[in-house]
């Protein structure tokens, strides 16, 4: 059985993809929380969570009790505001941030439903390269990839991996390519996004795959050309200048079209999921929550696992 302290754990645990962190935002020391998570594993009889030295990540089982729980404990703790405005109009004002391409493609369209819907809504779009330096006064800001700023709350609205790109051409070239190691003696495109350290790539072996080296790797890699647009990396990566870490929700329509080629499929770098990031979990307002519900109807399948 799962209780709602359980979930509280994950919510805590997909926030902050570390023990420690998740500890400090429930107010309890990280021994107690990890023989509270070994316990649920005892009682579901599957693995929920992998601990790393650099922090923890979630299984395929973990990521989707920690989706579950988001979404419950969001309706259990809007419940009394749905209830009283219920019979409300909505209106007021809604400000959201979201990255360049993501926000263009994805969330762009969502607003623009949710205006048709709620006309009384005085709505506003800010795209930036850097959503979270641009989030003041924001009600919401999308985001993509781990959050190292635990005082935000976050909603997942959609799953996201990352892949390793070339051009076929490039990829022809690389046939040999079996380790990650390799990539520091090639010419990579580094996307400059969230202050990350854009020149340090992360693998795992995919555990489904048949990598001959079983443990995570981190690449330090070169390159000559950097951009903090992903349409700018995308182009370079198609015309051969490089090898390019994207977004699956950006590189999968690419890779069906055959315009660019996976490689290293055996390995997988950290997902990098959809989320809204919100200021505060108390008293959302119905806009929010609505326009929350919207971009998970609209990304629920995600288009890009549509293909």
């Amino acid at each position: 059985m799962i209780d709602l302290d359980d979930m509280r754990m994950f919510r805590a645990l997909g926030t902050t993809h570390s023990l420690a962190g998740a500890a400090r935002l429930l107010d309890v020391t990280p021994p107690a929380l990890t023989v509270r998570l070994q316990k649920l594993e005892e009682r579901l009889g599957v693995h929920l969570a992998v601990r790393e030295a650099r922090g923890i990540s979630l299984t395929e089982e973990g990521t989707r009790l920690m989706q579950e729980a988001i979404d419950l404990l969001e309706r259990l703790d809007t419940l009394p505001e749905r209830i009283a405005s219920e019979h409300q109009a909505v209106s007021g004002s809604l400000r959201i941030v979201a990255p360049l391409g993501f926000g263009r493609v994805h969330i762009a369209p969502v607003l623009r439903d949710f205006h048709l819907t709620y006309p009384n809504v005085k709505a506003s779009l800010n795209l930036s390269d850097n959503p979270l330096a641009d989030s003041a006064g924001a009600d919401v800001v999308i985001h993509i990839g781990e959050m190292k700023d635990s005082s935000w709350v976050a909603h997942v609205l959609a799953p996201n991996e990352r892949f390793l790109c070339a051009s076929p051409r490039l990829a022809a070239r690389l046939d040999t390519l079996e380790h990650p190691s390799r990539l520091a003696e090639l010419p990579c495109l580094c996307l400059r996004e969230n202050d990350e350290d854009v020149s340090r790539w992360r693998f795992e072996p995919e555990p489904k795959g048949k990598a001959k080296h079983g443990k995570p790797v981190t690449v330090r890699v070169t390159g000559a050309l950097s951009s903090n647009d992903g349409g700018v990396i995308g182009d370079w990566a198609m015309r051969g200048l490089g090898v390019m870490v994207r977004s699956e929700w950006d590189a999968s329509a690419l890779i069906a079209s055959g315009k660019l080629e996976r490689l290293l499929p055996q390995w997988r770098m950290a997902p990098a999921p959809i989320v809204a990031l919100l200021p505060t979990r108390k008293g959302m307002p119905a806009r929010v929550r609505l326009f929350l519900d919207a971009a998970r109807a609209a990304l629920d399948p995600p288009l890009w696992r549509k293909r």
